[in-house]
């Protein structure tokens, strides 16, 4: 076992360790969690040669500032990310996004801030040594489960790394933009017929706003307000990522990675796989309109946009 680690100096916001998520659980409550931008965390295990599942450390708006200890390192981070690395002779190096970095012992890594976007992601070659709960490393803090006992990271904890030491370094870089669309597609969800024909004009035509109760549960959006015609409550039924759901004051909330397993709300809609991490990157006063997709087209678009994910892989060079 390695007694390489990071010291963290700085906790930064939502940090936690995450994966693709853990499957097949929803009949016991446990919901899939993973990363919220699965792309650019996929990337990010790629650009330091890491099985493309391996953990990496996922923040929000503002990530951690952590202090390297024993040992050596090849690092990535990924998203649209403002961080810089501290070096040991105090020269300040401004970090590039998808582009691998060498750290030495006792070297500093500051991720100030994410830019126009949420999440970013932190992967070390060889990644952390932690153990998969639930057969993966995803941490779900509202559900306490994961590892680091299902919590977020705190200041003055270590995270052990698994490998000690980068015996050659060979540096590789990804050109790639963070998605900024305001369009999201949806199809139609299971009460979509519970809303009133002005109430689906809305929600297909008016523009809803991002608002800033959103986290890795779900976005909360407020705009107009979309009148149920049947019952604003139903029984209990089981949830996906994506889901639309429309509570009794009329607003929707999109359901993220760690949303509840059940839910009495009516489900307007489900947003399509293929723009999951776009939406998720939606940072709060982003005004968006929806855009309503055949099964067929969002089966395709999937298909599209895991190909691209694909050669972005390919083109890590």
């Amino acid at each position: 076992m390695s007694d390489t680690y990071f010291e963290i100096l700085r906790s930064g916001i939502n940090s936690s360790i995450q994966d693709k998520g853990r499957n097949h659980l929803y009949h016991i409550g446990i919901t899939i969690s993973g990363a919220m931008d699965q792309r650019i965390f996929t990337l990010s295990n790629s650009l330091v040669n890491n099985n493309l599942n391996d953990g990496v450390i996922e923040f929000a708006h503002q990530g951690p500032l952590l202090k390297l200890k024993n040992g050596n390192i090849n690092f990535a981070i990924t998203g649209n990310v403002s961080f810089n690395i501290l070096r040991k002779n105090s020269k300040i190096e401004v970090g590039k996004c998808f582009k691998n970095y060498l750290l030495e012992n006792e070297e500093q890594i500051d991720i100030i801030r994410t830019k126009n976007s949420v999440f970013g992601y932190l992967a070390v070659e060889g990644g952390f040594q932690i153990e998969k709960v639930w057969n993966s490393y995803s941490v779900n803090t509202k559900a306490k489960i994961g590892p680091n006992n299902g919590e977020k990271f705190s200041v003055n904890e270590k995270i052990y790394i698994k490998k000690s030491k980068v015996e050659k370094f060979l540096e590789k870089k990804l050109d790639y933009s963070v998605l900024s669309e305001k369009t999201v597609r949806v199809i139609k969800g299971t009460n979509f017929d519970y809303f009133s024909k002005d109430a689906k004009d809305k929600f297909f035509n008016k523009e809803y706003l991002v608002t800033n109760q959103s986290d890795r549960m779900g976005m909360r959006l407020e705009g107009p307000k979309l009148e149920n015609i049947v019952n604003t409550n139903i029984k209990s039924e089981g949830l996906v990522k994506g889901v639309v759901q429309v509570p009794a004051d009329g607003n929707p909330i999109i359901l993220f990675s760690d949303h509840g397993s059940i839910g009495g709300y009516p489900k307007i809609a489900v947003v399509i796989t293929a723009d999951h991490d776009m939406t998720a990157q939606l940072i709060p006063g982003s005004k968006i309109k929806f855009k309503e997709v055949s099964l067929d087209e969002a089966e395709k678009l999937f298909k599209s946009y895991f190909n691209k994910t694909k050669n972005y892989i390919e083109q890590i060079k």
